[in-house]
């Protein structure tokens, strides 16, 4: 990979396609040929918005970003690491999943409207050598992608680099308000390469400041103009509710995205966490096929990589949680399936990484994901309630909300209506893209 990166940077576009000719011999899986197949296709066409993409990643990312991506996060997490998930999977009988999100702190300089972790303590904190063990025990069954939430987690970003550091061949991403980015923050980020940030922002200035407090958006962009001058990979993660989403969804607002340095977006639709949440906020259906659409559209337009946690459930087959794709682990150390569903049997600090992957509500996720047939119903929350409230009472879970332990009835009362209301839209959009992926299949069995 080393020798292929330094003949690819000399004339990158030029060299790619000898490049993916090469990566042809190492890639074994089908899917990996199939995505290596579209590589090939976008390589040969300069005019498409994939093409752009990774001309923006060798012309505005530090050289050791763009290696380090390329190994961590495209040969270790992808190509080494899913293989090794798939055989410890059948070997423990437990969902592994591809990446794991963690709390370091609970801690946090803002204070959010509708914010996940509202109601966790704010004294919690994992300690550097719980958040090692993991890291260690996860690479000994395939995992090389770790995620950082929070509270604020760059409350400990010393500790953080120091994890980034100590294990060099895997990919971090930190969720961020990135109020707590410095130019020394910024510039070792862009020396280290396998450390990227996913910037918390809610459209334009005053989206932003309504849920975040005036200011934040100053910071924000500041922050990222540090980011893109040392080159460092970064992109946005947007929360869209019941008043922001014609904000966020517009083309607008993703151009100036992609004009500050972004090359990755992240939606996610509000979910009415603790029992004094704001449900007022929930996107309404309409909004939700809004943003179905608008992320497909830019996703063929845009030199940036968009992606919509539920609205995109089609695409892997449902709800990613509970271990099929990530979990969640808290600051107080409780392994939980989401960093939306606040319910647990265990705690790291007491099992180990597989022991938590065996314990009784991951058994259930693993026994009844998908939740629903259609993919655009993704959820066991949002949109199947009845399936989250199910699973926590076989389980025996607890609510790992020590300041507000929300019963599952209490908290799945709140997605009822609205889940009923999203499966007529749900289920007319699933209706056309199966059709559409019909077409697609016969057209290509024709071609063939």
């Amino acid at each position: 990979m080393n020798e292929g990166l330094k003949y690819i940077e000399k004339d990158p576009m030029e060299n790619m396609p000898k490049l993916l000719k090469w990566a042809e011999k190492i890639v074994t899986r089908e899917n990996h040929k199939r995505y290596l197949q579209s590589f090939k296709e976008i390589a040969e066409d300069p005019d498409s918005n994939w093409y752009k993409l990774i001309e923006r990643y060798f012309s505005e990312l530090s050289p050791s970003t763009r290696k380090k991506f390329m190994i961590n996060y495209m040969i270790n997490s992808g190509v080494v690491g899913i293989p090794i998930q798939d055989k410890m999977e059948k070997k423990y009988d437990c969902n592994v999943p591809w990446a794991i999100l963690m709390d370091p702190t609970s801690a946090c300089n803002l204070k959010c409207t509708g914010c996940w972790a509202a109601e966790y303590e704010k004294t919690d904190s994992l300690s550097i050598e719980t958040l090692d063990r993991i890291i260690r025990e996860g690479k000994e069954i395939g995992i090389y992608m770790y995620i950082f939430s929070g509270g604020e987690p760059l409350v400990r970003k010393d500790d953080l680099i120091k994890l980034a550091e100590k294990h060099n061949d895997c990919s971090f991403l930190s969720f961020t308000n990135a109020t707590l980015v410095d130019e020394e923050f910024a510039k070792k980020l862009g020396e280290l390469g396998n450390f990227g940030l996913a910037i918390s922002v809610e459209g334009f200035e005053k989206e932003t400041d309504m849920r975040r407090g005036d200011g934040t958006y100053n910071k924000v962009i500041e922050a990222m103009k540090l980011l893109k001058k040392e080159g460092v990979v970064f992109g946005f993660s947007t929360c869209y509710h019941k008043y922001n989403t014609d904000a966020v969804g517009s083309e607008e607002y993703l151009d100036f995205l992609i004009e500050q340095g972004c090359m990755f977006g992240w939606y996610f639709t509000y979910i009415p966490i603790g029992k004094d949440a704001v449900t007022d906020l929930i996107a309404t259906p309409e909004q939700r096929k809004f943003m179905y659409q608008q992320v497909r559209n830019f996703r063929k337009e845009k030199p940036i990589f968009v992606l919509d946690f539920w609205n995109d459930g089609e695409y892997v087959n449902g709800c990613i949680a509970g271990g099929k794709n990530y979990l969640h682990i808290n600051s107080n150390g409780d392994v939980e399936p989401c960093a939306f569903i606040h319910y647990s049997n265990v705690n790291i600090k007491e099992v180990s990484l597989i022991e938590a992957l065996q314990s009784p509500l991951f058994r259930q996720y693993k026994e009844n994901q998908p939740f629903n047939e259609n993919h655009l119903r993704p959820c066991p929350l949002l949109d199947n309630p009845e399936k989250l409230r199910d699973m926590v009472k076989k389980s025996g879970a607890y609510s790992t909300q020590p300041i507000d332990r929300e019963e599952v009835e209490d908290l799945t009362a709140k997605t009822e209506e609205v889940s009923k209301k999203w499966a007529k839209t749900a289920d007319e959009l699933w209706e056309e893209s199966q059709e559409e992926k019909s077409k697609k299949e016969a057209s290509c069995s024709a071609s063939e």
